[in-house]
């Protein structure tokens, strides 16, 4: 029971950490100005920001369960996974723990869908933030590239977990905006003081974040690939 707390909060805190981050964190201020749009309504404004949540959960539940099925049932893929996987780890999350602390930039901006886009998923209404959910889910940055491939996914297939952990990572990727809902719907004007916080925020989980990637990776790489801690 113990281990399942810590997988599902492992899962939450890396979708938590992406949504913060400045490329996910602008598609987030862009489905913000989208679901402000009907301020005056706070029913539709909160629901708005579920649909959202619910577009970005089902889009990446959709690519794990497709992606974790298939390594899975190739059994020469699943016997690789289950032999290498734990070697793999450790290098795997010092990678992941250098693109957080910037010291590997790989000039790549993501900057997610174009107007073309945003003015499509617009004309849908309400609905419509559901679909910019999926859409945003699945324009990735390397920042979240890193977290979803890098750290969520060896995740779930370490503990064969489709549907769980992807789900409660898509949803710490679209709280912010869940946040922002509430407070647009009840106190518009609290709404630049919330986003300043949570920019603050944004650089010192990233940093701890990356450090205790980068600790545990050396220790897991020392210990599963060379052999040298008990």
């Amino acid at each position: 029971m113990a281990e399942l707390f810590v997988v599902a909060g492992s899962a939450f805190w890396l979708g938590l950490l992406t949504s913060v981050s400045p490329c996910p964190l602008a598609t987030n201020i862009a489905a913000i100005s989208y679901i402000a749009r009907e301020v005056n309504q706070p029913r539709r404004v909160l629901f708005s920001g579920v649909l959202y949540t619910a577009g970005r959960t089902i889009a990446y539940v959709g690519l794990a369960v497709v992606l974790v099925v298939s390594l899975l049932s190739a059994p020469h893929v699943s016997h690789i996974l289950q032999k290498y996987m734990n070697k793999i780890l450790g290098p795997l999350l010092i990678l992941v723990g250098m693109m957080l602390l910037n010291w590997i930039n790989l000039g790549w901006s993501g900057s997610g869908p174009g107007d073309r886009f945003q003015r499509r998923v617009g004309s849908m209404g309400m609905w419509g933030a559901g679909f910019m959910g999926i859409g945003f889910a699945l324009s990735f940055c390397p920042i979240s590239a890193a977290l979803y491939f890098g750290s969520l996914l060896p995740l779930a297939l370490q503990h064969n977990s489709k549907i769980l952990v992807p789900a409660l990572y898509g949803i710490g990727t679209a709280l912010p905006v869940v946040v922002f809902a509430v407070i647009i719907a009840w106190s518009a004007g609290s709404l630049g003081k919330a986003f300043s916080g949570v920019t603050q925020v944004e650089r010192w989980a990233r940093v701890v974040t990356g450090v205790v990637f980068i600790v545990v990776g050396i220790y897991l790489t020392l210990e599963n690939v060379f052999g040298i801690l008990p």
